[in-house]
């Protein structure tokens, strides 16, 4: 029992006091130095009775207080002691010795009395520099061991034997609550295979499934940045299914004052495994186009349209046109802006839709590139809201091409959706009016200059995305949300899935189509595998920890209206074409003639800006998109063989 009590006392004592440590650095360098006699006297103890003794072990004390208390070397927390504690203990003994030196020089310049022989101070340093650091080393072990006594231990490997891992041990180490065991490092180069770090065992990544289970490893920290996003979803799949717990390390920028911290690992996220390999652009090309020109950015506020605009300072445009209709999130975005120590951007609160807002843009501005990212994109929301579909994504398009023609934009880049492949919803066909139109003002913008009926041209390209990661509305938020809440986590279909990509990786591939684009193109990316969202939930709730249909629930509340099961990238119709990057194409679609297209989609505009019917607008975009066909909609009785009069729509 009383040896339990001062078991507990001990873990209790976590931190030792200062005066502690000050007399016991005083005891043991005193120590030293009497040994040091002893050595230089080949053990000889009458050594001791020599009078000069107590006097020099006066004067070294006082050396050593006066250092002591210069470098504070009795500061230190000996539980976290490390390099730096160990060079200041070696100045102490150091400059403690030579102070000595140097008076012993001194007697004998002036006084012709020899104080101390150079070699006990030789050995004296040596002895105490030893002796200094060993006892807080033994002090900061024996602290980790009776803290962690009778605690069960997580067993850890590291994946990643370089700086950051090195980095990310010294962490753990560090962390007294944490309770591990390293156990491993896992490394790619061959080279560092079979060495070991402080004990640590360096084994080759390629076994890690068997290493994992040979180990009985309880958690895996991925302290590199090398790790290909393919064979980052295989280990984490494997520690998955293994009940092995995986985190990764946060970039260098984020830790604090240079030190990682055991607080800042993070749990693998979602994100981290559905993102692939990033586009690499040709910055020399966009370079000298952006360059000291004026960029309108319209949803500047919004997560692709923020994207943007980051990614566009790098190239040192003149001014950035910010045009976003929500306040706070453009309020948001400058503050963000100014916090970069960017200066050359202007705000311009307003809707795409009014006329006179958006030609006084053009007017004060003139933009010479655009990048229309302001739209409604919310599927369900657009279903039931047809005339803010229209009136936005349609005429707000349009008027934007319109004036980019008017006041001699270079280029203009649209950002679609896959959604406007083979439509099922007021949204994609929404923007696939949006695409048919821009398409059919180039082609005519062509005809009118060649014609010579017109001095400039205006590049109007397309761009189609899947779904990206962490925009405003994305299902992962929602996810996390449920998943925080104990579920249920809800999934619309079984089998339902999507194309994902990131925002970064988006707003490249929008930046690549504004460089590369000569008009009249629609750019689509190579986006991989479709992924299934109820295996997205499922791995989203393993990831918390937990086990899907044990803790969290996941439930099938079916397709919402005008939702389909599988996003398509390109029409039935359409063919593509390559381009020097691999992994972007262009689609081939029909063209229609302008003339007929824009009086169409003006019928169409006008319209649902008077809140006309809305079955009869609805009907227009199906006559204007044959390949519209409605699903989980009410708008499905509408793709029955009755033909409606596009006349009677206006």
């Amino acid at each position: 029992m009383l040896k339990r009590y001062r078991l507990k006392r001990i873990k209790n004592l976590s931190i030792i006091p200062r005066w502690v440590i000050f007399i016991l650095d005083i005891l043991i360098s005193s120590t030293c130095f009497l040994l040091a006699y002893l050595i230089r006297s080949d053990f000889n103890f009458s050594v001791f009775n020599e009078s000069q003794l107590l006097i020099n072990l006066l004067i070294l004390i006082a050396f050593n207080i006066t250092l002591f208390t210069l470098f504070k070397v009795y500061a230190g927390i000996i539980r976290f002691t490390g390099l730096q504690d160990t060079f200041r203990i070696f100045y102490v003994v150091f400059f403690a010795n030579v102070g000595f030196y140097l008076l012993n020089l001194f007697m004998i310049q002036w006084f012709e009395l020899k104080v101390i022989s150079a070699s006990v101070l030789v050995i004296n340093t040596l002895l105490s520099f030893v002796a200094l650091s060993s006892y807080r080393v033994i002090i900061k072990y024996l602290f980790s061991y009776i803290t962690t006594i009778n605690v069960d231990k997580k067993r850890v490997a590291i994946y990643g034997a370089g700086d950051v891992g090195i980095s990310t041990k010294r962490a753990l180490e560090h962390d007294m609550t944490a309770n591990i065991q390293m156990v491993l490092f896992l490394e790619d180069d061959q080279r560092k295979v079979g060495k070991n770090i402080d004990g640590i065992k360096i084994c080759l990544s390629t076994q890690l499934e068997v290493l994992l289970k040979q180990y009985s490893i309880d958690e895996l920290i991925i302290a590199t940045k090398k790790l290909p996003s393919k064979r980052k979803n295989e280990i984490v799949d494997f520690c998955l299914d293994n009940k092995i717990e995986v985190f990764t390390v946060p970039p260098l920028k984020s830790w604090i004052n240079g030190q990682l911290s055991t607080k800042q690992l993070q749990n693998v996220k979602i994100e981290d495994l559905l993102e692939r390999e990033q586009i690499k652009i040709y910055n020399e090309i966009l370079f000298k186009q952006l360059n000291n020109k004026t960029v309108l950015v319209t949803g500047a506020a919004g997560s692709i349209g923020s994207e943007i605009v980051r990614q566009l300072l790098q190239y040192r445009p003149k001014y950035i046109v910010l045009n976003d209709h929500a306040e706070t999130p453009l309020h948001d975005l400058k503050l963000e802006l100014e916090e970069l120590g960017c200066n050359y951007f202007i705000l311009a609160l307003g809707d795409v839709r009014n006329e006179l807002f958006v030609e006084k843009i053009f007017q004060k501005h003139q933009p010479d590139f655009v990048y229309h990212a302001a739209a409604y994109k919310h599927v369900p929301m657009m279903e039931n809201s047809p005339l803010e579909a229209v009136s936005t994504n349609v005429g707000g398009t349009k008027l934007l091409a319109d004036l980019s023609i008017k006041y001699g934009v270079e280029r203009f880049v649209m950002i679609s959706t896959d959604k406007a492949v083979n439509p099922t919803n007021v949204m994609g066909a929404s923007k696939r009016i949006a695409e048919m139109y821009v398409q059919s003002l180039y082609q005519n913008q062509e005809i009118l200059f060649q014609a010579g009926l017109t001095l400039s041209r205006t590049k109007f390209i397309t761009t189609r995305f899947g779904n990206v990661l962490g925009s405003n509305g994305s299902v992962i938020p929602r996810f996390k949300k449920q998943i925080e809440a104990g579920g249920p986590v809800t999934v619309t279909h079984p089998d339902i899935t999507r194309y994902f990509m990131t925002i970064p990786e988006a707003c490249q591939l929008v930046l690549e189509a504004g460089s590369m684009g000569n008009g009249g193109e629609i750019f689509v990316f190579d986006m991989g595998q479709p992924v299934k969202i109820a295996d997205l939930a499922r791995k989203m709730i393993k990831l918390s920890g937990l086990e899907p249909d044990e803790d969290i629930k996941i439930e099938y509340s079916g397709l919402r209206p005008g939702e389909k099961l599988y996003e398509e990238l390109l029409n039935n119709a359409e063919n593509t074409l390559a381009t020097y990057h691999e992994k972007i194409l262009i689609a081939k679609t029909r063209t229609l003639e302008y003339a007929s297209l824009s009086l169409q989609i003006d019928a169409l505009i006008n319209p649902a800006k008077i809140q006309a019917s809305v079955i009869e607008i609805v009907a227009a975009m199906k006559s204007l998109v044959p390949e519209f066909i409605s699903n989980n909609s009410e708008f499905e009785k509408l793709d029955s063989p009755i033909v409606v009069n596009m006349n009677n729509v206006g």
